[in-house]
């Protein structure tokens, strides 16, 4: 028997340690959680994706009823992102959360669906997407997305 270690790397900021272009994203994100529609959950989410060449696209979570059907912010932001500029990488994801009146202390991770969704765009451009997970006390700064998802399913398990 064998026995692994995976670890994630997160540096944990305050909104003031960060530099201005990574505070306007966040701020971008945090606009957005006033778009969403979450009549079911109540937990109001919003993320933007900064491009490498500087545009930001923004999107919120979108709850339907029959509960599949929804979509979160994360990946609202990206497809509309990759939709628009399909040959740009993105460099900088931020996602906020807010419920109960109040945006989260501490930050909030994207689901399994839109972790892969990630894996998938970092490595459709093969460039690394910094993510940035807004809470009210802490920040964190993840580096890439195989630090959200390090058994990940990819291309390569497709292959024998």
């Amino acid at each position: 028997m064998q026995h692994k270690t995976i670890e994630t790397n997160v540096t944990i900021y305050s909104f003031d340690e960060l530099d201005k272009a990574k505070q306007k994203l966040i701020n971008k994100a945090k606009e957005q959680v006033g778009k969403a529609y979450a009549p079911y959950s109540e937990f109001h989410v919003g993320a933007a994706v900064e491009l490498e060449n500087g545009e930001i696209f923004a999107g919120s979570n979108q709850e339907n009823s029959a509960y599949p059907s929804g979509i979160c912010a994360e990946r609202v932001a990206m497809f509309f992102a990759n939709a628009q500029y399909p040959e740009v990488p993105v460099k900088t994801l931020a996602i906020a959360a807010f419920t109960n009146g109040n945006f989260l202390s501490t930050p909030v991770t994207p689901c399994g669906s839109c972790r892969q969704v990630l894996l998938e765009t970092e490595m459709r451009f093969e460039k690394d997407i910094t993510i940035l997970l807004y809470g009210t006390e802490e920040i964190y700064l993840i580096e890439n997305v195989r630090q959200l998802l390090p058994l990940c399913f990819e291309k390569n398990s497709l292959t024998l």
